[in-house]
């Protein structure tokens, strides 16, 4: 059963087949039916192979996306706050 908790996977051949029947002018609504694939998912498989030749998330995304969710956003807060230290201090510093 597919759904949030239990997506389906498919092989990379699987999706580049779908892609190619798709862009050789074969109707998506017509590959959604017979393959039973959402469209979201089959536009993203679509867009994916244009853009980067994979259908791989990863590969589709640019590098400080790819980059680690927690250090980069600790880091980042980081530098916002030493930001607004710097431009705090003299407003301290004449009281």
């Amino acid at each position: 059963m597919a759904g949030p908790k239990h997506p389906r996977h498919y092989d990379e051949a699987f999706k580049r087949q779908i892609v190619q029947s798709c862009e050789s002018g074969k109707p998506s609504r017509e590959i959604r039916a017979e393959y039973d694939i959402a469209h979201s998912t089959l536009h993203r498989w679509v867009q994916g192979i244009r853009n980067s030749g994979s259908t791989r998330a990863a590969d589709n995304r640019t590098p400080e996306r790819n980059e680690p969710v927690g250090p980069g956003r600790r880091n980042r807060q980081s530098e916002m706050e030493v930001d607004v230290s710097e431009q705090a201090a003299p407003v301290f510093a004449r009281k």
